[in-house]
């Protein structure tokens, strides 16, 4: 296996097209090592997972991107972020022993992406309802709905690796003539069709790149490393347990001994005993800060 947690950035030089490929190994490996995912879950996830980082490296932002699918079935809530810096945490919540495929899990649910950046401007969210039978189709739903952009994805999480294709024509790209720009359109979406999910999880990125479109002037940029990381910290808890308020956070302590604050995407546990707690509200918060996403 090649191109293991990287992400690669391509352009068709002639078609007004870009696309990207992602590869998640042992950044995928760290997501499912925090919480035993059944395998119907897991796939899911892991598809969100590698379609976050493929659309968060389309964005000029510095801040974070969080995808979540809420479902009726037996997938409840799943959870993705990627930051402008390919760092990627993600979590799910699910009932029961989900089996069965993607519209099965869900049941009817909606899909929303978040848009944070993260320096103190407000947040963007757009949100449309799970259509299309799977992750891929869902997401090509969401950005010709609400960003107006068709997209290609080609997504798959088999074998402890997650992987994904991107295809979408360049924002703002004039000059060409229409027609033509929509049969450029039309033949790299059905090139990139035929990529099987072995050959995306397997095959190195210049391969599958010359075996899918070997008759395109194709330009490769630098590949971007991708990781698994988590934002929380001891500090942040300590600022939403602030945000909970005296009352509530002493109550909880009164009740079970101490407080605990398990972090859902990489099950780092928190404790906070009674001089903490003391020590959390002896002091102001001088900055307020905004709860973590779990």
């Amino acid at each position: 296996m090649s191109d293991t947690d990287t992400l690669q950035r391509f352009l068709f030089e002639q078609s007004g097209v870009r696309g990207e490929l992602v590869r998640l190994s042992a950044t995928w490996q760290a997501v499912c090592a925090r919480q035993a995912y059944p395998p119907a879950i897991g796939r899911v996830l892991g598809e969100m997972t590698a379609a976050a980082a493929l659309l968060a490296a389309t964005l000029k932002f510095q801040g974070a991107l969080v995808m979540q699918i809420q479902g009726s079935g037996p997938l409840r809530l799943l959870v993705v972020e990627c930051t402008a810096g390919l760092a990627l945490r993600a979590t799910a919540q699910w009932a029961g022993e989900p089996t069965g495929d993607f519209a099965q899990l869900v049941g009817e649910g909606r899909f929303a992406i978040t848009l944070d950046p993260r320096d103190g401007r407000p947040a963007y969210q757009g949100i449309v309802g799970v259509e299309g039978g799977s992750v891929a189709r869902t997401l090509e739903h969401y950005m010709a709905r609400s960003e107006q952009l068709p997209t290609r994805l080609i997504l798959t999480a088999e074998g402890g690796v997650a992987a994904g294709l991107l295809l979408q024509p360049l924002p703002g790209s004039s000059g060409a003539d229409p027609s033509r720009e929509a049969d450029d359109w039309e033949r790299l979406s059905h090139l990139a069709a035929t990529l099987t999910p072995g050959e995306l999880v397997r095959l190195p990125f210049q391969e599958i790149l010359r075996r899918l479109f070997h008759e395109e002037d194709v330009r490769l940029f630098d590949p971007e490393p991708v990781h698994f990381a988590c934002s929380c910290s001891r500090a942040k808890v300590a600022d939403m347990l602030r945000l909970l308020g005296r009352e509530e956070v002493t109550g909880i302590l009164a009740e079970q001994g101490r407080v605990t604050v398990t972090c859902e995407f990489c099950n780092q546990r928190y404790e906070f005993d009674a001089v903490d707690v003391a020590q959390l509200f002896a002091s102001p918060l001088l900055t307020p800060a905004a709860p973590l996403r779990h």
